[in-house]
């Protein structure tokens, strides 16, 4: 497929203050395009782009793509939007936004691209870090803000981009990557894949569309399921010693935050003590260290600014302490991500662990709902919110009630003003309220902060 962007210079953003929209804009308006969006919503992400003397249109209407040459949208605007039917009608292009970051992407020689079920976005940001205090100056486009640059964008100088390859809808396959990051693989988004196996097949057919190399988690049957065979150079990350990049001398006392030394084939290249909390993360750290050691990073810069990462917003972000109560927020929404945050939250030393949980589809909460349940039965007491549907019908017939059925003990709210009022009621001095999902529970979280500065 041709790459419009070699004959084009005038793009049209709909929906431009997405996570996903603005550091494309960013990105393509740094390399001489002119761009211009609109949005439904105010936010901190469109605030952003007007700053950066970007036109934007508050709504939707047919004049606003004006003289533009393309028109890029997102997943979630609908194919009657003013915007794309006047395009169509005129003959401009429309793009879909993966589409479009396949055509980006593709203007950078080196790709680095992060997939997998679980931890792209940290692993990504992790990444970007180490290239950054290394002085690789790349570009990097993130599925959260990343605290070095208060931004999910980076515009640099060389020829290297990051990003984060989704493999939901398959829109991982717009890619063609130099070197590829395959975290996991486990089942989800079922909605749209049916089975594991189609999974791997999708994993697959991404790992054969990189050129260079492939990083993977050699203790993941999946991962290695994808890759078995292919005719590519492979570098493995993982537990044990018989893969590449591994981990010796963990710290055995009690911690959220795991201490090691990172090995590559026998040698020691150096200490990391990590800020983030959870296994989980360490090995998110070991894959950000295999793709950057194998890239030719150094050793020392790779352990330094792993132990400066401190996360990522919406990862076990803290948004403060409150009459001794610490209010942290999450994305977790998989039964494996709730499992591995609530695992590390619980060995953190608060005296008790108030999980506010918002479920995230129908078709998620019914396909993994004893896997949910084990999960949130984890925490001293578990809240929940009634689940979220995104883009679905509810055709299985699940609530709330069913999940909270399995987990003893737990309750849950209709509102997010009642959940709030119901934790700060319980919760005491030394005491963690945590908010998980992949919806719009921050909201909640930040509804207690406000309430709690309020009492002040």
């Amino acid at each position: 497929m041709d790459n419009i962007l070699d004959s084009v210079k005038r793009l049209h953003f709909v929906g431009i203050g997405g996570s996903g929209m603005c550091p494309m804009a960013e990105l393509l308006m740094n390399k001489g395009y002119e761009i211009s969006g609109s949005d439904m919503n105010e936010s901190d992400t469109l605030d952003r782009v007007k700053g950066w003397g970007i036109p934007v249109f508050m709504g939707h209407s047919a004049g606003n793509i004006g003289d533009a040459e393309a028109v890029v949208y997102t997943a979630a605007c609908r194919a009657d939007n003013q915007e794309l039917v006047a395009a169509r009608e005129r003959g401009v292009p429309t793009l879909e936004r993966s589409v479009m970051l396949g055509m980006l992407t593709a203007k950078y020689p080196r790709l680095l691209a992060v997939s997998g079920t679980h931890g792209k976005t940290t692993t990504t940001s992790m990444l970007t870090q180490i290239f950054i205090e290394a002085g690789a100056d790349p570009s990097a486009i993130i599925g959260g803000k990343l605290p070095l640059i208060n931004s999910n964008c980076r515009v640099g100088g060389s020829d290297t981009i990051i990003c984060e390859a989704c493999e939901y809808v398959d829109t991982f396959l717009q890619l063609h990557p130099a070197v590829s990051l395959l975290l996991n693989i486990e089942p989800d988004h079922l909605d749209y894949f049916k089975t594991l196996e189609n999974i791997v097949k999708s994993f697959r057919q991404f790992a054969m569309q990189t050129d260079r190399l492939l990083v993977v988690n050699a203790g993941n049957e999946s991962v290695m399921k994808a890759v078995a065979g292919l005719n590519k150079e492979i570098v493995t990350f993982g537990l044990g010693e018989g893969c590449d990049y591994y981990p010796a001398e963990l710290n055995e006392e009690p911690s959220a935050c795991e201490d090691f030394t990172l090995m590559h084939r026998g040698r020691a290249l150096g200490r990391v003590n990590l800020a983030v909390p959870g296994r989980h993360n360490m090995l998110n750290a070991l894959a950000a260290a295999a793709a950057a050691h194998s890239l030719g990073i150094e050793a020392e810069k790779i352990c330094s600014a792993l132990e400066h990462f401190g996360g990522v917003h919406r990862r076990f972000e803290i948004l403060g302490q409150f009459e001794g109560v610490t209010v942290a927020d999450d994305f977790a929404h998989h039964p494996t991500e709730l499992t591995a945050v609530l695992s590390s939250a619980m060995r953190m030393g608060y005296r008790q662990v108030w999980a506010v949980f918002q479920p995230h589809t129908y078709s998620r909460t019914y396909t993994f709902l004893n896997d949910f349940a084990k999960a949130l039965s984890l925490p001293d007491h578990l809240v929940m919110t009634e689940i979220l549907a995104v883009r679905e019908e509810n055709i299985y017939g699940i609530q709330t009630s069913d999940l909270a059925a399995k987990v003893p003990g737990s309750v849950w709210f209709q509102s997010f003003e009642e959940i709030a009022g119901y934790v700060m009621k319980e919760a005491q001095a030394g005491d963690l309220i945590l908010t998980l999902g992949g919806g719009d529970i921050y909201k909640c979280a930040n509804l207690i902060v406000e309430r709690y500065q309020a009492k002040k």
